[in-house]
């Protein structure tokens, strides 16, 4: 609702009364532990990923009422009030001073690579110390053949048994992160590689297994195109959505 707002598309009452309702549900459920992005089988966890979006819906409640002269109620300062609660509790439980990243969920020291959303939502600022340091350490643990792995599958966390390719989508967001970070000439050249994985007719599945050399997963997967088009315009400067969310904070 919010992205609908800033492109210029007018919310109607039943809209607001909607997305207040859903806010209405998640300040009962956001310190719930969940199953996470990636819908584990390995049992429900506090997952970083889950509370940082937790963050993102409130705050954007609250900028919908602050810009588009949405109906407060007693909303704006129970909402801000919960938005600043997740956002400490995230960085104080959620990042590992020993590991300098954020961590798949609290109190861990793995590692996920929904984490490079952080910057990309506006949850810190791109150049922020603990995201750069994030960042490196994803290179550092989740890249192979240079590309990006959702996370490491040991420790029973997702109760799978491992192997899978590469996931397109999580590389994407390191490129988004490289650029917004200042090492745009880096990020150019993954996003010219992952263009290179393209099948004949420009088509790109879920994951791509840099040793066999083919596409893996679902096919075509949407994740991976709406990301190639987002990271386009961030690499071409004609988004300025994620620049102008990381100076909210």
């Amino acid at each position: 609702m919010y992205c609908a707002h800033n492109a210029g598309i007018e919310s109607s009452e039943l809209d607001w009364r909607l997305q207040a309702a859903l806010l209405k549900f998640l300040e009962s459920k956001w310190e719930e532990p969940d199953e996470g992005i990636w819908e584990v089988r390995g049992g429900r966890r506090q997952f970083t990923h889950s509370k940082m979006m937790a963050w993102v819906a409130f705050d954007r409640g609250v900028k919908l009422i602050e810009e588009c002269n949405c109906a407060a109620g007693d909303n704006l300062e129970r909402w801000r009030k919960i938005r600043d609660e997740i956002h400490a509790q995230v960085c104080a439980q959620g990042y590992n001073a020993a590991k300098k990243a954020f961590t798949q969920f609290y109190g861990s020291d793995r590692l996920d690579a929904s984490l490079l959303m952080m910057p990309l939502v506006g949850f810190l600022p791109a150049r922020d110390e603990r995201v750069v340091s994030t960042v490196e350490a994803i290179q550092r643990e989740l890249m192979e053949d240079g590309l990006i792995l959702r996370y490491r599958p040991e420790g029973n966390v997702d109760g799978l048994p491992g192997g899978e390719g590469a996931f397109l989508l999580c590389t994407f967001w390191l490129v988004d992160c490289l650029h917004l970070i200042g090492r745009t000439e880096e990020a150019r050249a993954l996003f010219e590689r992952l263009l290179a994985l393209r099948n004949d007719l420009g088509l790109l599945s879920e994951q791509y297994d840099p040793r066999a050399k083919r596409q893996l997963g679902n096919f075509p997967q949407a994740f991976s195109h709406v990301a190639l088009v987002n990271t386009a315009r961030i690499l071409s400067g004609e988004d300025g959505s994620a620049r102008s969310r990381n100076a909210s904070r």
